[in-house]
C-alpha cells in the first residue's frame, strides 16, 4: 500500500454520497441510545449493541470473504481497534447520556475531526494538518453549535465529567479513524466484523461485573426496538459504510461525518416525528456546509482566488 497515494485521500461523489448516509444513520444512533439508556445501564447497552451487530455481520458475511484468516491474522491489530473505536468511546457516550441530552452529545462528538486531524498529523505521512483542515473543522463545528441552538445547553445541572466523556470519545474515534487505515486491505464487513467481535469479547466482563444484567427488569417494547436500531443499522451496518469511506478518503475525510450528524438527526425528526426546522437549524447547516467545502477544497472552484487582483 502506498501511504502517500493522494487520490486515497480525496472525497469523490461515491464517497459524499456515503457519508450523507452514515450521517443520517448515526444521527438516529443518539436518539436510540437516548431511549435505550433509561432502562438498560450502559455497559450493557454497549455489549448489546456490539454483540448483536457483530452476529449479524458473521451471518451475512458466512465465512465468505475470507473472514476467518483475516481475524486469525489480525486479531491483534483488531483488539486494538475494537477497543478505540467500539468499547471505550460508545461506553463513554452511554454513561453521558445518562446526564446529556441527545444534543448536546452530538455537539459535543462534532468535535471529531478536530482530534483526528491532530492525530492523523503526527501518525501519517500523507494526511498532514493544514490551514484548510483546521478552518474546516472549526466552521463544520459552529454550524453544529448554531444548529442545535442554546436550547441543547439548558440544562444547568450537568455534571462536568458528564461533558468530558463524550470528548474523550471524540478523541478515541479519531485515533481509531486514522489506525483504520490500516485495514484497507480487507474488505469493509470483514473489518467491521473483526473490530465488533473483538470489543464484544472486552466489555462482556465488564457488563457481568459491574451492571449484573441477570437481575435487570424485561426492558420496555420501545427499548427492545432503539437496541436492535443501535445494533443492526447504527452499528452492523453503520461500521460497513466508514471501513467502505476510510478505503475511499481516509481518515481525516471519514472524521467529518461527525458534523453530518446533527442535522441528519434534525431531518429525520422533521420527516418522522413532525418536528420543524427553526431558523437557527437552517443557518447552522448552511455553516455545515461551507465546513465541509472547506475540508473538500472545492470553495476554490466557487471562490476562485486570482493572483494579483483584489476583490
Amino acid at each position: 500500500m502506498n501511504r502517500n497515494n493522494p487520490t486515497q485521500n480525496v472525497l469523490t461523489p461515491l464517497a459524499w454520497a456515503l457519508l450523507v448516509l452514515l450521517g443520517l444513520i448515526w444521527g438516529g444512533s443518539f436518539f436510540f441510545a437516548r431511549i435505550a439508556v433509561q432502562h438498560v445501564p450502559p455497559f450493557t447497552l454497549v455489549f448489546l449493541r456490539l454483540s448483536l451487530a457483530a452476529l449479524a455481520l458473521h451471518l451475512y458475511i458466512a465465512g465468505r470473504m475470507d473472514i476467518y484468516p483475516a481475524l486469525k491474522a489480525n486479531w491483534k491489530p483488531f483488539l486494538l481497534l475494537g477497543l478505540a473505536n467500539n468499547a471505550l468511546p460508545h461506553s463513554l457516550l452511554f454513561i453521558g447520556q445518562i446526564h446529556l441530552s441527545a444534543g448536546l452529545a452530538s455537539i459535543l462528538n462534532a468535535t471529531t475531526p478536530i482530534w483526528t486531524v491532530l492525530i492523523a498529523n503526527v501518525m501519517t505521512a500523507d494526511e498532514r494538518l493544514t490551514g484548510r483542515k483546521i478552518a474546516g473543522c472549526l466552521t463544520g463545528l459552529a454550524g453544529t453549535a448554531v444548529l442545535l441552538g442554546p436550547a441543547a445547553l439548558a440544562k444547568t445541572d450537568i455534571p462536568f465529567w458528564a461533558l468530558l466523556f463524550p470528548i474523550g470519545a471524540s478523541i478515541s474515534y479519531g485515533f481509531a479513524a486514522v489506525f483504520g487505515r490500516r485495514f484497507r486491505h480487507l474488505p469493509s464487513p470483514v473489518t467491521a466484523a473483526g473490530q465488533l467481535t473483538a470489543s464484544s469479547l472486552m466489555i462482556l466482563p465488564v457488563s457481568l461485573a459491574v451492571d449484573h444484567p441477570w437481575v435487570l427488569p424485561m426492558p420496555p417494547l420501545s427499548t427492545i426496538g432503539a437496541v436492535l436500531g443501535l445494533a443492526l443499522l447504527c452499528t452492523a451496518f453503520g461500521y460497513i459504510l466508514f471501513f467502505r469511506i476510510i478505503a475511499l478518503a481516509g481518515a481525516t475525510n471519514v472524521s467529518i461525518v461527525t458534523l453530518l450528524v446533527p442535522p441528519g438527526a434534525i431531518l429525520l425528526g422533521a420527516l418522522f416525528l413532525g418536528e420543524r426546522l427553526a431558523a437557527n437549524a437552517i443557518i447552522g447547516m448552511v455553516l455545515i456546509a461551507c465546513g465541509l467545502l472547506i475540508l473538500d477544497g472545492r470553495w476554490r472552484q466557487i471562490l476562485p482566488v486570482r493572483s494579483g487582483t483584489s476583490a
